[in-house]
Parts: C-alpha cells; structure tokens; sequence
C-alpha cells in the first residue's frame, strides 16, 4: 500500500513540475482525484463482494465438512461392523447330554469344549465342520457311545478267553 503512496505522490510530482498553468495543475490534479475515487470505489465494492463471497464459501465448506463428518460415521460404524475383529459371539448351545438348551458367549476358536450349566457334562465344539448337525465320530459323547457299544459286544462274546495281558 505504501508503495501506491509513494508512485501517487510521484505522479503529482511529475504533474507539478511539468504543468506551469496554475488553473491547469488544479484542474489536473482534480481529474487523477477523481479517476483515483472511482478506482477505490471499484476496489472497495470488490473487496465487499469477495468478502461476502468468501463468507457463503465458509459457511458451505462447515456445511460440508458435517455432512462429511456424518458420511465419516456411517462408513465407520459399517467398516467396523464388516472388520470388526470382536471374536466373541453369542451361541445357543444344546447338550447332548441333557437336552438343556443355553445360549453363551465364545471366541470363535477360542475353546475346544465347554461345560453344560444343567448337567455339567463337558460338550465338545468342533469350529471346523460345516455341517452343523453332523458329527465326526470323535467327539467325547460319539466316543463314549461307541466305548460302551465295544463293551457290550465284549459282554456278549463270553465264548473267547479274557486277556488279562492286554
């Protein structure tokens, strides 16, 4: 700004030396007055409309920025509800056992077995079948069953000789 200061004076300056006419000097001097009034004025309504302009612009940016900020929310909470790493999930169990139906909460793989509130007999959880309803045969209660099953065709084969080295 000092710098428009300083090249304005230097004009009158050049203006004063150069004009001998008293009234042409004045009138002269009126005239750059009255080019320098318009052109501040221009200045002065740009400066407005660019300061309005630059409010509307902050006032859309916030307006932005919370629709943002809401948008940021709902892909966090689906992103955590795709990647969520929380292991623990809600299970209804029913023992083998007893029939006794319960619902509890394990880390997918965590456990191998878990106890039975009703009759606390152990109840093995196999993670890898696909087939919910299908057993492998090694479970303890599948294991059990067939222990007493080669008990009982032990019973009825009373005609072969005990082993007592076996």
């Amino acid at each position: 700004m000092s710098d428009i200061k300083g090249k304005y004076k230097k004009i009158l300056e050049d203006l004063e030396s150069n004009i001998k006419d008293p009234e042409d000097l004045v009138y002269s001097k009126e005239k750059i007055m009255e080019l320098t009034f318009i052109f501040m004025d221009i200045v002065d309504r740009l400066t407005m409309l660019t300061d309005a302009r630059m409010k509307e612009l902050e006032e859309k940016q916030k307006e932005i920025n919370s629709r943002m900020q809401e948008v940021q929310a709902i892909v966090d909470e689906i992103e955590g509800d795709i990647y969520e790493e929380d292991d623990g999930y809600e299970f209804e169990i029913v023992c083998p056992y007893c029939n006794y139906e319960f619902t509890t909460d394990i880390a997918d793989g965590e456990k191998d077995e878990i106890k039975c509130p009703k009759c606390n007999n152990i109840i093995e959880l196999d993670w890898n079948s696909e087939d919910e309803f299908s057993c492998p045969g090694d479970c303890s209660h599948c294991h059990e069953e067939q222990v007493a099953e080669d008990k009982e065709e032990y019973k009825h084969n009373d005609d072969e000789p005990e082993d007592d080295d076996m």
